[in-house]
C-alpha cells in the first residue's frame, strides 16, 4: 500500500524532478525522467513498413517460401540423402510453419548460435528481429552428423529434406529456465521440452516437398495476406482450437 495520499504523490514527482533533488544515479527523478524519455521514443516511433499492397511487411521484411517446385530438384535432393526422419506431430508442423514462410525470416531450423541468441535475448543474431522460442528439430539417432541430409517424412508423406548445419546436446533445464521462467514439469512447455524433444538438437536449411495434410483447412501466410484488404487495419484473433462460445463473446 501507498504510505502517502494520492494527492500527495504529484507534489512529491515535482519535487523529484527540481534539480538535486536525488543523485544523478537514481532515484525518483531519474524513474520519472527514464519513463519520459521513453514516453517521447514511443510517440517517435515511426509506424509500421507497408508493402504495395497496403500491407504490413512480413517479419524480416520478405516472406519466404522454401517449397521445391521443381520435380527434377525434388528427386536430385531426395537421392542426396544419407538419413530419414519420421516426423512428430510437432516436427510436422513446424517443418509446414518453416516451408510456406510462417517462421519468416528463418530458412530452416535454427543453428546452435542462433538457439543461444534467442533463448539468451529473445532476438535473431545479426539482424536483432524478435524470436519468443527456439525452432529445432531433434532427433535420437547418434549416427546423424553435420553434413548430413535427412528425408523428412510423416504419415506416409514426404514433407521435405533438411541439410544440417549443427549438431548439439542441449541444456534442457536451462533452456526451459530462459524459454519459460521454470523447469518445473508441471509447465507443459517444459513436459514437451524434456519428454518429447530427443537427445540432440539439429540446425539446417529446410527444402519443402509437401504439407502435412489435416482434416481442416490451413491456409499458408501467402494466401492469407492475400485475403486481407490493403491499407486497413485488420485485428487477428488466433486460438488453438475452433471458436467456441467464449472466444465470439470476446468479439
Amino acid at each position: 500500500m501507498l504510505s502517502q495520499p494520492m494527492s500527495v504523490l504529484p507534489r512529491l514527482i515535482r519535487a523529484a524532478c527540481q534539480p538535486n533533488a536525488f543523485s544523478a544515479c537514481g532515484g525518483i527523478a531519474g524513474q520519472v525522467r527514464a519513463l519520459s524519455e521513453r514516453a517521447v521514443a514511443v510517440e517517435d516511433r515511426p509506424a509500421f513498413q507497408t508493402d504495395a499492397t497496403g500491407h504490413i511487411v512480413p517479419h524480416g521484411g520478405r516472406l519466404l517460401d522454401l517449397m521445391v517446385k521443381n520435380a527434377e530438384e525434388r528427386r536430385a535432393l531426395e537421392a542426396s540423402c544419407t538419413h530419414k526422419q519420421e516426423c512428430s506431430d510437432r516436427n510436422a508442423c513446424d517443418v509446414e510453419l518453416l516451408s510456406v514462410g510462417g517462421f519468416s525470416p528463418l530458412s530452416g531450423f535454427m543453428n546452435k548460435d542462433v538457439y543461444d541468441s534467442v533463448l539468451d535475448t529473445m532476438r535473431l543474431p545479426g539482424s536483432n528481429l524478435l524470436f519468443g522460442l527456439p525452432v529445432v528439430m531433434d532427433t535420437n539417432d547418434p549416427s546423424v552428423k553435420e553434413g548430413s541430409k535427412i528425408l523428412l517424412t510423416y504419415q506416409g508423406q514426404k514433407l521435405g529434406v533438411m541439410e544440417v548445419e549443427s549438431k548439439w546436446a542441449p541444456n534442457k533445464a536451462k533452456e526451459t529456465k530462459l524459454a519459460y521462467g521454470t523447469s518445473a514439469l508441471e509447465h507443459p512447455g517444459v513436459k514437451m521440452v524434456a519428454w518429447e524433444r530427443g537427445r540432440y538438437y539439429l540446425g539446417g536449411r529446410v527444402h519443402g516437398f509437401e504439407l502435412p495434410k489435416r482434416v481442416f483447412p490451413c491456409k499458408t501466410p501467402a494466401e492469407v495476406r492475400a485475403l486481407l484488404p490493403g491499407n486497413t487495419d485488420v485485428v487477428v484473433f488466433q486460438c488453438r482450437n475452433p471458436v467456441h462460445r467464449a472466444h465470439y463473446e470476446l468479439f
